[in-house]
């Protein structure tokens, strides 16, 4: 079985819809949310814990990472990143240009890729579009990204011309390396906070053509007012026939809105990282288990919750791990937060079925409001 993506529904109050992505390792239903398994793990968590009990249709992985440990030849040797990290469904890996942003003292960027150095032991690498993929198709990943240029907010007008140029070309060499594969490829939509240069990527993508769509650049230091202004101009660039990523962003209310306005997959570290840090998402608004104010709370995290967490474990016990700097404080916490992100996706998509996403947008908002008055 090969990509493909369905529309199953359109909802009536909103630019939200209900669809179906199928790969060679299974469906992913949408709008859906991605856990990031960076080196090959969702932290804490096994893959079948990710899999049963949060119940995620695929996850992020980083090409990143993967290529400098253990190797992406190693992982193929292995058997592909599926067998080696002993995970069955989709997996959909990032092109590797985030991360290499972040490293904005060790590289240097040409047309021809970016030179960096390992954040690990400083060694030199050459990272080329044709890399990337190279690095992807042998991870066996069910989605690549193409390799793109991430730059910061702010950046001039001319600075952000360039880097969507350089994109635009990038994406045209990633794409001439999958013909005839199975592996699906995403272009990535890069113009910055410019609504011109979002319409000429859009295009320019277009005209290459790719088997579904990205929004990069996004959530790297803009309000959200603006980030939610380029998904607004952007979304109705993009076909209506491919799915629609939002890469990067990833607070719930985000996922609300940004699905609402036709956005069909997300990722983000937000859920684990906040884990481990000690905050937990509730419908009704963010625990800080570390506050004194649950040293005795003998309730759950959130009682309306069935994880395993919320089932089993009071928040004075969580405070007492988390304080204990113990590691089961992190699995614990990152179980409710990702199971928490998974029934949020899958009300998400109850809504659009029934019709009435706006009066789901509306309560989400009021139960939240409504714990912060209390």
């Amino acid at each position: 079985m090969g990509f493909s993506f369905d529309i199953v529904k359109k909802d009536e109050t909103s630019l939200a819809r209900l669809g179906r992505i199928s790969t060679p390792h299974g469906e992913i239903q949408t709008p859906v949310f991605m856990p990031v398994g960076t080196q090959g793990t969702v932290k804490a968590l096994t893959p079948e814990e990710v899999s049963d009990h949060i119940r995620a249709d695929v996850i992020l992985c980083n090409t990143y990472h993967l290529y400098l440990r253990p190797g992406h030849e190693v992982i193929q040797r292995l058997g592909g990143l599926h067998r080696f990290m002993h995970w069955q469904k989709p997996i959909l890996t990032d092109s590797g240009g985030f991360q290499i942003y972040s490293l904005s003292a060790l590289r240097k960027i040409t047309d021809d890729g970016v030179a960096f150095q390992s954040h690990l032991d400083g060694s030199t690498h050459f990272l080329t579009p044709a890399l990337a993929i190279e690095i992807q198709q042998a991870l066996g990943a069910d989605i690549m990204m193409c390799l793109d240029e991430c730059i910061p907010y702010p950046s001039s007008f001319q600075e952000t011309a360039q880097a969507t140029e350089r994109t635009t070309l990038w994406a045209a060499r990633c794409r001439e390396k999958t013909t005839g594969t199975e592996q699906a490829l995403f272009g990535i939509v890069q113009g910055g906070m410019h609504t011109e240069l979002r319409e000429k990527s859009a295009g320019d993508l277009q005209h290459i053509g790719f088997d579904g769509y990205a929004l990069g650049g996004l959530s790297v230091g803009e309000s959200t007012q603006m980030m939610h202004a380029m998904v607004d101009h952007t979304v109705p660039l993009l076909p209506e026939h491919t799915p629609r990523y939002l890469m990067g962003v990833g607070a719930p209310a985000d996922l609300v809105e940004c699905a609402g306005r036709g956005i069909d997959m997300f990722d983000c570290v937000l859920p684990t990282r906040n884990a481990r840090n000690g905050m937990l998402f509730t419908r009704r608004g963010k625990v800080v288990i570390k506050n004194a104010c649950y040293r005795e709370d003998a309730r759950p995290v959130d009682d309306q919750c069935q994880c395993y967490t919320c089932r089993n474990y009071s928040r004075a016990y969580l405070r007492h791990l988390y304080m204990a700097k113990e590691i089961l404080s992190y699995r614990l916490n990152t179980v409710h937060n990702l199971f928490y992100y998974s029934t949020l996706m899958e009300d998400i998509r109850t809504a659009i079925r029934e019709g009435v996403y706006e009066d789901f947008r509306r309560c989400f908002y009021q139960e939240q409001e409504a714990e912060e008055e209390a």
